[in-house]
């Protein structure tokens, strides 16, 4: 056991700056083999990066959401896989572990090697209460990172022996069951155009029994164990910084690259050099302006939160400006990437080019729900004082 060892001196996104070489090395490997290679994990490890989140009870960093933003950020500039996962496992096991019995989160999330992954919430599942725990059927897909972790998890509703809701704290009772990646069954069905390092498999567990101290509500107050500000905050927006900060990254590589190619590349298309061209010249210093107050965005809306849940008063209209902020940052980044790709030209699309595969990743992350417009209608609503239905802030 080593939960009692100390965080690296130097800042997470410090620690992650100083993978970029061998990210660099293994992005190609990552994404052929649809995982992170044994060497990446070793590194992440070695750095400390997969306890950013995790309580400090329980040896972990607990680091403020603006770092670990940035390191999300840094990670993904050299490989967007290696970012996801980053996040995805952070977010997921801290917010575990801080509603889990203090001697059951340190079974599961003991070292520096612990981790967690988990597919989204389906329907296709069951939970039946029994004594001591529950018995879970279902089938999830989505598992980032689970290829890489001892432990996996899945969301599902509660039922009673009956096949009625089981109620608890006034509300149907919706709960994250964490089990060994052994007892479940996984389907190698990662075949996807971008993110491809992730290997989000499917995955099915029948009948499985999960004790009660590894069920967490993780986002009811009545269960939560750390007291710690980033736990008040709720795992949809904790993932959501992450997340926005992999598509900043991501925007960020393509910007520089786009750039460095500006300065020496001359399109037989135009009559003048790249970098005499008016039009590029606008565009990079729009892209640059674009890209950076998205960012800025971001960094106010996490601050402002984190803020709220330090003095205990983060209510709905914070919540909702950090919504906001990370839709609109990730939407924000995806154009900045589709922008770069498209004014490299043919030198974009080839596999030897640093452009095709970040381009793939950022199409994808472009598609998971945390970017999707509807979101900020939502927010939309909030602010002109609509009927509204709040969710996912």
């Amino acid at each position: 056991m080593d939960t009692v060892q100390s965080a690296p001196l130097t800042s997470a996104p410090d620690r992650a700056h100083a993978l970029h070489p061998l990210l660099d090395a293994h992005g190609p490997e990552i994404d052929r083999r649809r995982e992170l290679t044994p060497e990446v994990v070793d590194a992440l490890v070695d750095q400390d990066l997969l306890r950013l989140l995790l309580p400090r009870s329980l040896g972990g960093q607990e680091i403020h959401p603006l770092e670990f933003c940035k390191t999300t950020e840094a990670v993904a500039w050299a490989d967007a896989s290696t970012g996801w996962f980053v996040n995805q496992s952070n977010v997921s096991s801290a917010t575990s572990a801080a509603a889990m019995p203090h001697n059951a989160a340190v079974s599961v999330f003991d070292g520096r090697r612990a981790g967690l992954a988990w597919g989204a919430i389906t329907s296709n599942s069951k939970a039946i209460r029994v004594d001591g725990g529950y018995r879970l059927t279902g089938t999830w897909s989505f598992a980032s990172g689970s290829r890489h972790t001892t432990w996996i998890g899945a969301h599902g509703a509660v039922q009673n022996p009956d096949g009625t809701p089981h109620i608890r704290y006034g509300t149907p009772d919706v709960r994250s069951f964490l089990f060994l990646r052994e007892k479940a069954t996984i389907v190698d069905d990662w075949h996807v155009l971008g993110l491809r390092g992730t290997g989000s498999d499917t995955y099915s567990v029948n009948d499985l029994f999960v004790a009660d101290e590894h069920a967490p509500h993780r986002e009811a107050p009545e269960e939560r164990r750390e007291s710690g500000p980033l736990y008040a905050i709720h795992s949809t927006p904790l993932y959501a910084m992450g997340f926005c900060g992999v598509t900043l990254g991501l925007a960020r590589r393509m910007l520089e690259t786009y750039t460095t190619l500006a300065r020496s590349r001359r399109s037989r298309a135009s009559i003048s050099a790249m970098a005499d061209n008016h039009a590029i010249q606008r565009e990079i210093g729009l892209l640059e302006a674009k890209l950076s107050a998205a960012r800025a965005f971001l960094h106010e809306a996490v601050c402002q939160t984190y803020d709220a849940a330090v003095k205990g008063d983060l209510d709905v209209d914070t919540r909702m400006r950090l919504r906001l902020a990370t839709t609109y940052g990730m939407n924000e980044a995806t154009d900045v990437s589709i922008a770069c790709y498209r004014g490299a030209g043919t030198a974009a699309i080839m596999d030897s080019a640093p452009f095709e595969r970040r381009f793939r990743d950022a199409m994808s992350a472009s598609q998971h729900m945390q970017a999707m417009l509807p979101l900020i209608e939502m927010v939309g609503r909030h602010i002109i004082g609509c009927e509204n239905v709040v969710q996912f802030v």
